[in-house]
């Protein structure tokens, strides 16, 4: 049954269709899904719709969602993917049923299912290379050829395959393939790679294994006996589903799984290949998996998306059968749409240019209030010390400018957020010519109201005080490459890169309430974007702090 909690008016897609008939049907008394990554590197938001769509539907039906690690490959696979990826999950705000699995849980099962593929005579040990056997599987137009060691005797492909394991080969000296059709018209059927020779040890199993089974062997047989329901992939696993029907059909699984293809989440200017993702740590084009212009889960946790945003991307997106490109406005619309409604607003001088108000007294400083957000009272207020001299930034002030510069101008008034109304009386340069400090004055008794000789202030600025602030460095993030599809057309991705994806801002001054500023917590820099503290820079002495995103969409054309 659906869960009435979660009942809404959007159509179902295909895959809840599908479920609803099959509860409806009685073929399956619960839905049981799995997400099951391989732990070779970072999950990144491609995942996250594989992530809330499988977890979602044990939401939706009351069903049971495994988290499972495909861990067939340990020369590419480390443990610290795997913390990571649990990490990631659980922070979308996911858990799975039961135990953490591992596809290595069923290794002695697998291997004694092969055993019986070679003694039903399916199955057979082949010294043919990787190149060989490449020429000899054929094209999309050609058949392929049998392997002239595709009739050794049951008897000699145990005694081979025993050897295999004992490790007295190779590796690539041979490997066990299944025997099905050199002609079939599906690729994948053509008597494929069950079992290859890795001398490699592995994460969870040690040194016990040399043989590990491939992935498409191992995937559908694990799903079987975790007694998934619904095996659900992406597009590109469409010609493998024939393999997989093969193998629960040929082996004595205790059920039988189905799968399911959907459209993998493409999102222009960004990458997805694990390998593009690793050369860019490796090469030093980022700061590791987890840099915040990485489109890794991890990054944008800690650029500050929120598991809400990606979540809500995630559904727009949508669930269908055909491919397409996903524009990354859509995720930026998703998480500037939960920040205005959620993030905390502060002030923060990115460029500091001192301001002295000749006419506020030297020793005195009042504290003024501002509210947290202008739309949720609820949320309170943070208190704004308020003395003599104050920071702006530098584009804040001219000493001349046309009226569509609504700052601070000789001669004009603008309004401080929060506080005084000042007009700007004389600008202080240095001997190269660049100002270094603004004098000025500001009219009394306008907290909160105009000024009694009606002259009004052109415009609203931010600020910061000089003597009670926090010193920080500021980070402003942008798009990772320049062009929405840096990966296709033969193009070298690296060629694409945004030179002017990172700016570091130094001497940044922040007021007071972001002192206390934590690792979750969000901000609205008025005027300037969202922000926060980032988790990696937290024990440094001077606070540091991410922009996840701009206050509007910069890259419109």
């Amino acid at each position: 049954m659906k869960n009435d909690s979660n009942e809404t008016k959007k159509p179902l897609n295909f895959i809840e269709r599908i479920i609803e008939e099959d509860l409806a049907s009685g073929r399956i008394s619960q839905s049981v899904t799995r997400f099951p990554p391989e732990p070779n590197g970072y999950l990144h938001i491609g995942h996250a719709k594989s992530i809330c769509l499988n977890f979602g539907l044990a939401e939706t039906y009351g069903g049971q969602c495994n988290l499972r690690f495909d861990d067939t490959n340990p020369a590419k696979e480390e443990m610290e993917y795997v913390e990571s990826i649990k990490k990631d999950v659980q922070w979308l705000g996911f858990d799975w049923q039961g135990d953490i699995r591992f596809t290595s849980d069923y290794f002695d099962q697998l291997y004694t299912w092969a055993l019986g593929l070679i003694e039903q005579g399916k199955a057979y040990v082949c010294d043919l290379n990787q190149e060989e056997m490449r020429a000899y599987r054929g094209t999309l137009t050609e058949a392929g050829k049998d392997s002239p060691y595709k009739e050794r005797s049951v008897e000699e492909n145990l005694a081979l395959f025993e050897k295999m394991r004992a490790g007295e080969f190779d590796e690539g000296a041979c490997a066990l393939r299944v025997k099905i059709d050199m002609a079939h018209p599906n690729m994948q059927m053509r008597d494929p790679v069950i079992y290859r020779i890795k001398k490699v040890a592995h994460h969870q199993t040690g040194d016990k294994w040399c043989i590990y089974p491939s992935y498409d062997y191992a995937h559908g047989q694990s799903d079987a006996i975790e007694g998934i329901t619904h095996s659900i992939c992406t597009l590109e696993f469409e010609e493998h589903r024939a393999l997989y029907d093969w193998f629960i059909a040929n082996l004595p699984v205790p059920s039988t799984p189905r799968q399911y293809e959907f459209s993998r989440l493409n999102v222009n200017y960004t990458i997805t290949s694990k390998r593009k993702l690793k050369q860019l740590v490796d090469e030093g084009h980022v700061d590791g998996w987890d840099d915040p212009r990485m489109p890794t889960i991890s990054g944008m946790r800690r650029r500050g998306f929120t598991p809400k945003s990606i979540r809500e991307f995630c559904d727009m997106a949508g669930v269908t059968r055909t491919d397409g490109i996903v524009d990354v406005s859509m995720l930026e619309f998703a998480i500037r749409e939960d920040l205005n409604t959620n993030a905390t607003r502060a002030m923060c001088v990115l460029e500091p240019l001192k301001v002295t108000l000749t006419n506020y007294p030297e020793d005195k400083t009042e504290q003024l209030v501002g509210p947290k957000h202008p739309n949720r009272i609820e949320l309170g207020a943070r208190s704004l010390p308020f003395s003599r001299e104050i920071f702006i930034d530098q584009d804040d002030f001219r000493e001349s400018a046309n009226k569509k510069y609504k700052r601070l101008v000789i001669g004009k008034r603008v309004r401080l957020r929060n506080a005084y109304i000042i007009e700007a009386d004389e600008a202080i340069k240095n001997e190269q010519g660049e100002i270094i400090e603004v004098k000025a004055h500001f009219i009394e008794n306008t907290v909160g109201k105009n000024p009694e000789d009606g002259i009004k202030a052109k415009g609203v600025i931010h600020w910061v005080d000089a003597k009670q602030h926090i010193d920080c460095e500021v980070r402003l993030y942008d798009r990772l490459f320049t062009e929405a599809s840096p990966d296709v057309g033969g193009k070298d991705f690296l060629s694409c890169l945004n030179p002017d994806n990172l700016r570091v801002l130094t001497g940044c001054k922040g007021e007071m309430s972001l002192a206390e500023a934590g690792q979750d917590d969000h901000y609205q820099f008025e005027r300037e974007g969202y922000f926060i503290l980032d988790a990696k820079e937290k024990h440094v002495s001077i606070r540091v702090f991410n922009r996840t995103i701009g206050l509007r969409d910069t890259w419109k054309k």
